[in-house]
């Protein structure tokens, strides 16, 4: 199974989302946001910018 990302609504009522990987493990998951629509541009942004991202590694 390919990952996928699922929308859903919190406890406060507000939009989140997280990316799974095919194997169910939760690999990303974004903040609370107050609509629908905005929670959907999230998924825009991170599909979008995730493939040429760098790596800052802080360690």
């Amino acid at each position: 199974m390919a990952a996928k990302f699922e929308l859903y609504k919190d406890t406060a009522g507000k939009f989140q989302f997280r990316l799974k990987a095919g194997n169910g493990e939760i690999i990303a998951q974004g903040h609370a946001y107050e609509s629908r629509g905005a929670a959907l541009d999230g998924i825009e942004s991170v599909m979008k910018y995730a493939p040429v991202a760098g790596t800052d590694d802080q360690t």
